[in-house]
């Protein structure tokens, strides 16, 4: 596991002056909270131990067993209600202050997940049963406005009367106004066989245009990905081998997978789509531990740096050798 970076000079100011006795205040609120749900566990695990005793008395010990576990489950629930809005609370309190240290704008909940349908109708996402969204920050880069929020996308699976629920995606969903050109839709993809979203890719039309398969320049990323777009000239002059590179470093920085993206020219001006599969991000950590230590906030430091820096390779002019020479 690698360190959390150090602070800036103005972060650290931010922690010691804000962030250090916001969380501090609430330290005495955590400790409470852990011992309510400890609470909560001991007292509907010592209810369900009853029936569990009463019910092996009258001989279906099987429901006793049930019993003790739903009991002790349901105490857990109760006792965790307080210390899961205090996360929350705690969350919102510390992203709203970095995010406005580093001029940009945070909500706990996008008000409008922005694009969401575009996304899906560009095949970027899964079919799913039940859907969630946290963690929207904007701002803006090199002049260009951008968003992000997270994405969670759940299927309802069912086995014979049991039905439990998949998530087929976590993640980051990102939109960037693109300072260049963009005229038509060009739709990069890692691999079509992922869902089925992406299986009719060369049969959709938007606009009246048809998609079509792109070839790209430089084979090494040929073998990588799969393009799609309703005007050959335009997918060239935008997926420049730099471009290419810094949309798989994007997904290394993020530690994340399938990475895949979109310009789109139908929204008003020249945008840029992007989903990669990142997992649950922008966390503070854990509420069983002291609330006032600084690496809560390197690691959430780390995770926007990472996000706004990749948002910054994306949309800056490629530099002098980039993008030459690709790595496998």
């Amino acid at each position: 596991m690698t360190e959390p970076t150090q602070m800036s000079a103005e972060m650290e100011t931010i922690w010691r002056e804000e962030l250090s006795p916001f969380l501090a205040e609430r330290e005495e609120a955590r400790k409470t909270a852990v011992k309510n749900l400890y609470m909560g566990i001991a007292i509907g695990g010592a209810i369900g131990l009853v029936g569990l005793v009463g019910l092996t008395s009258a001989g279906v010990w099987n429901f006793g067993i049930f019993a003790l576990i739903i009991a002790t489950f349901m105490g857990g629930a109760i006792g965790s209600s307080r210390l899961n809005k205090l996360r929350k609370e705690i969350k919102s309190g510390l992203l709203n202050r970095v995010a406005q240290a580093l001029d940009l704008t945070y909500a706990l909940t996008p008000a409008q997940p922005t694009r969401f349908e575009v996304f899906r109708e560009h095949g970027m996402l899964p079919g799913y049963t039940r859907k969630s969204f946290e963690d929207h920050f904007s701002g803006e880069i090199h002049g260009s406005p951008f968003e992000l929020y997270e994405c969670k996308l759940e299927q309802r699976r069912k086995s014979g009367k049991t039905t439990t629920y998949v998530t087929v995606f976590q993640g980051a969903l990102i939109r960037v106004e693109f300072p260049r050109t963009v005229e038509g839709v060009t739709i990069i993809t890692r691999d079509a066989g992922w869902f089925n979203g992406l299986a009719g890719l060369g049969s959709k039309r938007f606009d009246g245009k048809k998609l079509e398969r792109v070839g790209l320049v430089d084979p090494t990323f040929e073998k990588i990905f799969e393009v799609y777009s309703t005007d050959q000239v335009m997918s060239r002059y935008l997926l420049t081998p730099s471009f290419m590179e810094r949309l798989l470093s994007l997904e290394t920085a993020m530690k994340g997978k399938k990475v895949r993206a979109a310009f789109d020219e139908r929204q008003g001006g020249g945008e840029l789509l992007i989903a990669v599969e990142t997992g649950n991000l922008f966390e503070p950590g854990s509420m069983f531990k002291s609330l006032d230590d600084d690496n809560r906030i390197r690691s959430l430091l780390d995770e926007i740096d990472m996000v706004t820096g990749m948002v910054d390779r994306l949309v800056k002019p490629a530099e002098i050798g980039e993008g030459s020479v690709v790595g496998e």
